[in-house]
């Protein structure tokens, strides 16, 4: 089914079409679960949540909000964006059970691959990337959409109105401000939140 076809049903089922949703869900359900995928890649081995969960309440917390959609891949991005919120929610109640333990590993390079030179953790790379959405909300979007998102820079270009070079050039430069926003994290940041 092409991405018009998406669009309609996530369309119809905001609408409160049931059978939309029960469409829909079979379509975008193998790409939520490669959303989460990539989002618990950098996670510590035997993290408590699992792509399966992390999709689930994802969904979950995207049936609760009223959003018009313009598209597949604006969906995807705010799928995206709760699956970050979910984890980031999960991460804090495992520091407040546990004071500094439970902040799950996670690096900040195309392809969310753990490195050995700086592991971030979660609420960390939550923080800085806040920031940096204070400073200039389309450089953190750009992040969220590619990173998060999972969209190609094609398809983030599409989405954020923008071209492709525009977008390679965005991410170069969140990923550098990113790097240094993380290098200056004190841990007294990490109680702040």
């Amino acid at each position: 089914m092409d991405a018009a076809a998406i669009t309609g049903l996530i369309r119809a089922w905001q609408g409160g079409d049931e059978i939309a949703l029960e469409q829909l869900m079979p379509l975008v359900y193998a790409e939520l679960q490669r959303l989460a995928r990539l989002q618990m890649r950098g996670e510590q081995s035997g993290h408590t949540l699992q792509a399966t969960a992390l999709v689930n309440e994802a969904f979950i917390r995207l049936a609760d909000i009223r959003i018009d959609y313009a598209d597949r891949a604006h969906f995807l991005a705010m799928a995206s964006r709760t699956m970050r919120r979910v984890l980031v929610d999960h991460a804090r109640r495992k520091k407040s059970e546990k004071r500094g333990g439970g902040a799950a590993d996670l690096t900040l390079n195309e392809q969310l691959h753990e490195t050995p030179e700086r592991p971030l953790a979660v609420l960390d790379f939550d923080r800085a990337l806040t920031k940096l959405a204070e400073i200039d909300q389309h450089l953190a979007d750009t992040v969220e959409l590619t990173f998060f998102g999972g969209l190609s820079y094609d398809e983030a270009a599409i989405a954020l109105g923008i071209s492709k070079t525009k977008v390679f050039d965005d991410l170069k430069l969140a990923k550098a401000w990113l790097k240094n926003a993380m290098a200056d994290l004190k841990p007294d940041d990490a109680d702040s939140s």
